[in-house]
């Protein structure tokens, strides 16, 4: 099997290797170029993944691509090229630029290992790859505390986490003798009787959970969103946490069919907890990273509602909105950058530059930014046309179907609880609007650092265009959710 179908990671790896070689060799005043190099070489790794529509496995069929592994490899490569064009101004002539992109680059390439992982080590190791690069990337501003708080609380949380996955492996292997997913498929096959213990279905759940931010796995969200470098958490928000949702795509839907039933109604039960708690706290944050930290938990408990019919629709409204909310979310958080650079050039002493007071006035201070801010918010709040709406119609009218062919009151009630939770959004995001375009501005009209803008209008060129030409988006996530044997 040629090896040109993984030229992405690849790429990417070979490219994290010479940058730091590169660190070693130029001036500090020279590393501002390494920004572009690490954006030229996702670039090059996103338009592959676009053009490129092979299949195939590698290493004893431990890795595969198929429609589900480019879909989410597109995702990261996206939100991964937002993050390097922002981090451009972010990091402008900090003499870490070399490890920075370095990191972020091996990141996004362990992110990418576990959307194509059919094998349980291989899905171990990218997790690890990815989770121990975002740890140090949380706490890369070493003297702010809050970012230092912020990597340690993201730490020791995630190797919890991947404990608790780590040890559900064990008890899946124990139990099919096998870490291959199409293995463990093919034994649950010809050995019916056989069950998975429920203690896996839990730790398993527990890790993954970790990973997609769920209720009650979600409390290093927040802080550590707030916490970071905002162009990292915009990285953590909208790349990370989809690595979560494709790992349970692969493992909880794919290969535990022995327990597809208790899996459903676990998610149900995550999925409500999690909309709900996450828009419920949003409400009262006045930290606009906290506000979207929270804002993110509910929309993992959108995205997950995707596990409660396991149909080939609703598994493709989840992915869809996977994309969606990486789009709108990094979006979200690179503007937030753009706020705390507006407020630290008033007053370079300045503290919680978050804070919701800071956004009174943005449409006339930064037009651009308060545009942008002003069409994620309301994509996030499934406003048509975007890519917010879009996803949460298929998956909604996914279950709403599903209910009505089942005659099930229980997945009306679900469906019921999600649109009033989208509902109930709309007043946080309707407040940081009223606030930018309502409320007088604090100061003078500042000039948008370029590469900012750049990045967040990327963002929302994707987010209205899904928007208003939904079908090949929603082709191409049918096709990915097939991968998984549902229909």
């Amino acid at each position: 099997m040629s090896y040109v179908l993984l030229a992405p990671e690849i790429l990417l790896t070979c490219l994290a290797l010479l940058i730091v070689l590169l660190g070693l060799l130029v001036s500090d005043r020279s590393k501002n170029m390494l920004g572009y190099l690490s954006a030229a070489g996702l670039v090059a790794s996103l338009a592959y993944i676009l053009g490129t529509k092979g299949e195939g496995s590698f290493f004893y069929n431990a890795l595969v691509i198929d429609p589900l592994s480019q879909f989410f490899k597109m995702i990261f490569l996206i939100v991964s090229l937002l993050a390097v064009i922002a981090s451009i101004r972010y990091f402008e002539n900090n003499r870490n630029q070399d490890e920075y992109y370095a990191l972020l680059l091996l990141a996004t390439v362990g992110m990418m290992v576990v959307a194509s992982a059919n094998d349980l080590i291989a899905l171990f190791v990218g997790f690890e790859l990815a989770s121990m690069s975002t740890y140090v990337l949380a706490g890369f501003e070493k003297k702010n505390p809050a970012s230092l708080e912020a990597a340690l609380k993201y730490f020791i949380i995630g190797s919890l986490s991947s404990a608790l996955m780590l040890f559900g492996m064990s008890l899946v292997y124990g139990v099919t003798g096998s870490t291959n997913i199409h293995a463990i498929i093919e034994y649950f096959k010809t050995n019916p009787a056989v069950s998975l213990d429920i203690v896996a279905l839990v730790f398993l759940i527990a890790g993954f959970g970790f990973k997609m931010a769920l209720v009650p796995f979600h409390m290093w969200a927040p802080d550590t969103y707030e916490g970071s470098p905002s162009v990292v958490s915009a990285l953590l928000a909208a790349g990370s946490k989809k690595m979560g949702f494709v790992a349970a795509f692969r493992v909880l839907v794919l290969a535990l069919v022995a327990v597809r039933i208790d899996l459903q109604l676990a998610f149900a039960i995550l999925a409500i907890v999690t909309m709900t708690y996450g828009n419920i706290v949003a409400i009262s944050q006045r930290s606009i990273k906290r506000m979207l930290a929270y804002s993110s938990i509910a929309q993992a408990g959108y995205i997950s509602l995707a596990f409660v019919v396991t149909t080939q629709m609703s598994i493709g409204g989840g992915i869809l909105l996977a994309l969606g909310h990486a789009l709108m979310k990094g979006g979200a958080f690179i503007a937030v950058a753009v706020v705390s650079y507006m407020v630290l050039s008033d007053n370079k002493e300045a503290k919680n530059t978050d804070d919701l007071n800071h956004f009174a006035g943005l449409g006339k201070r930064a037009p651009i930014t308060a545009f942008s801010l002003f069409v994620f918010f309301l994509a996030l709040a499934g406003i048509p046309p975007s890519a917010g709406f879009i996803g949460k119609f298929v998956i909604f009218y996914s279950i709403t179907t599903e209910a009505v062919r089942m005659a099930s009151s229980w997945l009306l009630f679900i469906v019921i609880v999600a649109i009033l939770n989208s509902a109930l959004s709309i007043y946080y995001y309707a407040r940081v609007i009223r606030y930018m375009y309502v409320m007088p501005p604090a100061g003078e009209r500042i000039k948008e650092p370029t590469p900012y803008v750049i990045a967040i209008l990327l963002a929302v060129i994707g987010t209205i265009g899904i928007g208003l030409y939904p079908d090949p988006f929603i082709n191409w996530a049918l096709e990915a959710a097939k991968v998984l044997g549902v229909s």
